[in-house]
């Protein structure tokens, strides 16, 4: 059975979307706060969080950086178009706004958790300092581990799984976007730009090389 965590400081809400998931045979953990979320998150781990934004104490956009390979659906009265790209650019795989209607919401879980058990063939792969395990979903620099969003992550591992190629920004948007929706042409080089920056801060090299007019490949000199 799926457990689900519901967060969000609206009984009303959260005690409908309890009701909602226990009757479609989800165990369901409740959070009011992000303070109580990231409790709750260090004790167990659930299959997917439905996470508010408006939330006491510390905020959902503020929780969200630190949730990692866990599927995230934002539920936010928050309808702009900014909140949205936002989210989803820090981390969340989906977004929807209320009030919602819940059998798209129980679709949208559906395709998560249907992303979450696609079979795949996991491996590790390795250039210079650094390190891909696919296995655990994991980066790292010269053996110390590099916290990525998802889209980061998808598209470190299309380089090292090229390592020595440059890999145009079309052929970029075609494999990564396909499963985190956020990465479009608008955005790539703002994840291009996290993922140099959050892999130089472990010992100030910088491992992505952008090559003008083309696209992106890793630096030779960091092998």
């Amino acid at each position: 059975m799926y457990t689900i965590a519901v967060i969000d400081d609206d009984v009303y809400v959260g005690d409908m979307l309890e009701k909602l998931l226990k009757k479609e045979g989800y165990g369901v953990l409740r959070a009011y706060s992000g303070t109580e979320a990231v409790m709750l998150l260090s004790r167990t781990r659930p299959d997917l969080i439905l996470l508010d934004l408006m939330l006491p104490g510390r905020s959902g956009e503020d929780v969200l950086p630190d949730i990692s390979d866990i599927p995230v659906i934002v539920i936010s009265a928050r309808a702009d178009i900014s909140d949205r790209v936002e989210m989803l650019l820090k981390g969340a795989e989906d977004y929807l706004t209320k009030p919602f209607d819940t059998k798209e919401l129980l679709a949208r879980i559906t395709v998560q958790l249907r992303k979450k058990d696609r079979p795949s063939r996991r491996c590790r792969y390795v250039f210079g300092e650094l390190e891909v395990d696919d296995d655990r979903h994991e980066v790292s620099v010269d053996g110390q581990t590099v916290k990525l969003t998802r889209t980061e992550y998808a598209i470190l591992k299309l380089l090292i799984q090229n390592p020595r190629q440059v890999i145009t920004k079309s052929a970029i948007l075609d494999r990564v976007s396909q499963d985190t929706p956020d990465c479009v042409e608008s955005s790539l080089k703002v994840h291009i730009s996290n993922l140099r920056r959050k892999l130089k801060q472990v010992k100030g090299k910088d491992y992505i090389e952008a090559v003008w007019g083309i696209g992106f490949k890793l630096r030779e000199s960091s092998c």
